[in-house]
């Protein structure tokens, strides 16, 4: 199981490096609306979780998704 950072760097073309659990979709240039919803999609998929769409329009953060799926009985911290 890949982690959030690796999905969401996946996704997105970028460096995990640069993935924290402070970053904001707008301090990531390709992190778009549309890439966005593909990493939704995507963790979704990794994660075997359905995002309701509040939860969704509530991520602010790296941090928040990784709230989101504990919520989901998923442990972020595992490789």
């Amino acid at each position: 199981m890949r982690t959030v950072e690796q999905t969401i760097s996946g996704v997105l073309g970028i460096d995990e490096g640069a993935i924290t659990d402070s970053v904001t979709p707008a301090d990531i240039r390709e992190w778009d609306s549309f890439n966005g919803l593909l990493v939704v999609t995507e963790l979704e998929k990794e994660f075997k979780v359905t995002f309701s769409l509040e939860e969704v329009i509530s991520i602010k953060t790296v941090g928040d998704i990784k709230k989101i799926l504990k919520k989901h009985g998923v442990n972020v911290y595992a490789k």
